[in-house]
């Protein structure tokens, strides 16, 4: 429904059509008699955008009555009807301040994303598992949990190229989190082997022949640009017949056979579930918050900043100190060294920075999202520079803060990481700051189930408009349109080619 569509029951029957034009005209002679500024007086938010596009509307019955020559009516019927427009209008200029909702949520989308009929529904057009196979295959995942789980989702959609038998896979997590849990510590072993029944064959132990051996090593994790599994990696299975193996992050999925690309989507998007004992704490943490709640994926920690090369000269002593011990640590990152000059701008105007947590709050405002809203923070121990953001909203929960003393110093990082997934995939609405592994798989997870409430913040145009010198209002302003456009078009919320661009 269009403007124009939303007032015309308030203007009566079509036959009546005229003489609504002659009140709107009536309407505009009034404002322009106020010498009302284009920009209006008050900051921009919802209630302001609602009223400019509810001016527009009228501006373009206006031009309609104009063409026809209708005489205008008095001052005082013009503003009875903008009165009643303004209190019936169906979309709702003023809100409880009290809800996770906005502008950016209320703007009809265009697209959504689904996941894809040819795996979900497995309608028989697949080809149907060999009844033999090459060998067996144990995926090696290393990193935080959610770069493990990419790792994963790869390896089953190779099991499956290569023909092969999945053996349960091994998260090695000792470099990353100095912490010791494996697959079953975190997800749901029975289940995963359920849900991916006739996707790819996966055992929880190899074939006595096989027992004593340990597998044949084939890393691809460090090979650049494109190559073939099957060209590459099938020789060492077929020949010894038991292999582990790292994927390749630069490997193209779009390059499988639609059987291989089903059993990744089916093994990463519908057979992976948190263990029983870990999904209980996961649901007591998430009842715990207040709802509606939007859930904020905020990163600015020191290894993070230390990453990304870029500079932020106005942080506090303590944050730079933050930053300077995890440059000089023995955590292996390529090249630590922050950017200067030119490079470090244009740098920056690619998107390539993290916004600071006070940085994401001035976005957020930009965006209508009301400063009582009920936000989770799903982030890391070390965030830095936290207050810049909860000076502005306050309503924040962590897990720190929701779960004893005794919980949270027991958990270890990759617990930690799960229960922040698992609070993200089933909030209200979910917000990230820098598009990294969790936020890829939260984003897919929640198009999974219907939950199209997501964004990805644009860093790179707050990067740009900054520094053409915008600020305050005008800066608002255009971060506001840059997401609407990101949110009605989906791609704010970017998801793999398991789902499918549905048209709304």
């Amino acid at each position: 429904m269009n403007g124009l569509d939303s007032i015309r029951p308030l203007l009566g029957s079509s036959h009546s059509l005229p003489i609504a034009l002659k009140i709107e005209r009536g309407l505009a002679i009034c404002f322009s008699d106020l010498h009302l500024p284009t920009s209006l007086s008050f900051p921009f938010t919802p209630v302001r955008a609602s009223i400019l596009n509810l001016l527009h509307h009228f501006h373009l019955i206006l031009s309609l009555s104009m063409h026809q020559h209708i005489r205008p009516i008095p001052l005082f019927l013009s503003l009875l009807l903008f009165s009643g427009v303004v209190l019936f209008f169906p979309y709702s200029l003023f809100r409880s301040d009290s809800k996770v909702r906005s502008i950016i949520w209320d703007t009809p989308r265009v697209f959504e994303w689904r996941p894809c009929a040819w795996w979900k529904e497995k309608d028989g057009s697949l080809e149907a598992l060999p009844e033999t196979n090459n060998g067996y295959i144990r995926v090696d995942c290393y990193g935080g949990l959610n770069q493990m789980r990419r790792d994963l989702c790869d390896g089953i959609g190779i099991a499956r190229l290569l023909n092969a038998t999945m053996v349960l896979p091994k998260f090695d997590v000792a470099a990353y989190w100095n912490e010791s849990s494996d697959f079953g510590d975190i997800f749901d072993i029975d289940y995963f082997i359920e849900r991916t029944k006739g996707y790819v064959r996966v055992i929880k132990e190899l074939p006595d022949e096989l027992k004593s051996k340990e597998p044949f090593k084939v890393d691809c994790s460090k090979r650049k640009g494109q190559f073939d599994y099957v060209e590459v990696v099938l020789p060492s299975l077929l020949k010894h017949q038991y292999i582990s193996f790292a994927p390749a992050v630069s490997q193209r999925r779009d390059r499988y056979p639609l059987h291989a690309k089903a059993a990744l989507c089916q093994g990463c998007y519908n057979a992976l579930r948190l263990t029983r004992t870990l999904e209980t704490k996961a649901r007591e943490l998430l009842d715990a918050i207040p709802k509606p709640f939007l859930s904020l994926h905020l990163r600015f920690e020191p290894d993070m900043v230390v990453f990304s090369r870029c500079t932020y000269p106005s942080l506090s002593p303590s944050s730079l100190k933050a930053i300077e011990i995890a440059r000089n640590s023995d955590f292996v990152i390529s090249n630590k060294k922050p950017l200067t000059g030119m490079a470090a701008r244009q740098w920056r105007s690619r998107g390539k920075c993290p916004l600071t947590p006070q940085e994401t709050a001035f976005i957020l405002q930009s965006l209508g999202i009301p400063s009582n809203t009920f936000i989770y923070l799903a982030a890391g121990d070390e965030l830095m520079e936290i207050e810049g953001f909860t000076s502005i909203y306050k309503n924040v929960y962590t897990k720190s803060s929701l779960l004893s003393h005794v919980d949270f110093d027991s958990m270890h990082g990759n617990t930690k990481a799960a229960l922040d997934y698992y609070v993200s995939i089933n909030s209200d609405a979910y917000v990230a700051t820098y598009f990294g592994n969790m936020d890829k798989i939260v984003g897919a997870m929640r198009a999974a189930k219907g939950l199209y409430k997501t964004l990805l913040l644009n860093r790179r145009a707050f990067a740009n408009y900054s520094a053409e010198g915008l600020e305050g209002d005008d800066l608002a302003r255009v971060l506001w349109e840059v997401h609407r456009e990101d949110f009605v078009t989906g791609r704010g919320s970017a998801v793999p080619d398991c789902f499918c661009e549905s048209r709304m």
